[in-house]
């Protein structure tokens, strides 16, 4: 039997993000400005690829996460990394009293720090996710850290990023174990995601205490440009 962190957008879509979800047949994603996940069944069939062209449109370039088969030959890869799953092993969470909260009113400062650090995916609704923490100086957001996707009894720690200018100062690693108290006082644990190949966060997550929990796939495809089911999109 699969694990909830397995397919963990499907699990977040399927319970706690249910609110979020825009489906089709049985296809689910989240709305395009708040993030890019689409979840698949676990094995998905002819009817689930058509169905999840039709959501995304036309040549759209759809993200799978931790999707490992083969995808139809009328679909082109477009990129594909490996990545890797850590959860929380015996961080030493605690708040922080320089973290703020970060609320709607950040979003262009948040936007613009993203632009800046490349973090990962984060859009002008991804805030609705979850929690997201901030350090400040001088008034200007220099640092963050928040929540994305949330299986049952899970919180991924995601959109890590730190202004150039700030690196070493240790301010990430602050608000990572921020996020990871205010998770952990709701009962759930902590998880996040990077590349196999970024070993430098990889040091710093098992530093502070999280643990290899499987290998998994970042990829995305392109769906096909003529789509010829013409079934309606169900969103819910």
């Amino acid at each position: 039997m699969s694990h909830v962190l397995d397919h963990p957008a499907l699990a977040s879509l399927t319970g706690p993000h249910a609110h979020f979800a825009e489906r089709r047949g049985r296809v689910l994603r989240y709305p395009v400005d708040v993030t890019p996940w689409q979840a698949l069944p676990e094995e998905p069939d002819a009817d689930d690829w058509a169905d999840l062209a039709a959501l995304a449109g036309p040549g759209a370039d759809v993200p799978l996460l931790g999707f490992r088969g083969e995808v139809p030959p009328d679909w082109e890869i477009t990129f594909r990394i490996e990545g890797v799953q850590y959860v929380d092993d015996g961080l030493a969470a605690a708040p922080d009293p320089e973290a703020v909260r970060l609320g709607p009113e950040d979003v262009p400062e948040m936007l613009d720090l993203v632009e800046r650090t490349r973090p990962g995916p984060f859009l002008p609704r991804t805030i609705e996710l979850g929690t997201y923490l901030g350090i400040r100086r001088g008034g200007a957001l220099v640092a963050m850290a928040g929540e994305r996707l949330h299986p049952p009894g899970w919180t991924e720690i995601s959109a890590v990023c730190t202004d150039p200018a700030h690196r070493g100062e240790g301010l990430g690693t602050r608000l990572i174990l921020a996020v990871a108290h205010g998770i952990r006082e709701r009962g759930e644990t902590p998880f996040l995601h990077t590349g196999a190949g970024n070993t430098s966060a990889i040091r710093l997550y098992e530093s502070l205490g999280f643990r290899l929990r499987r290998t998994t796939a970042f990829m995305s495809a392109r769906a096909p440009e003529h789509l010829t089911d013409e079934r309606v999109v169900a969103v819910s």
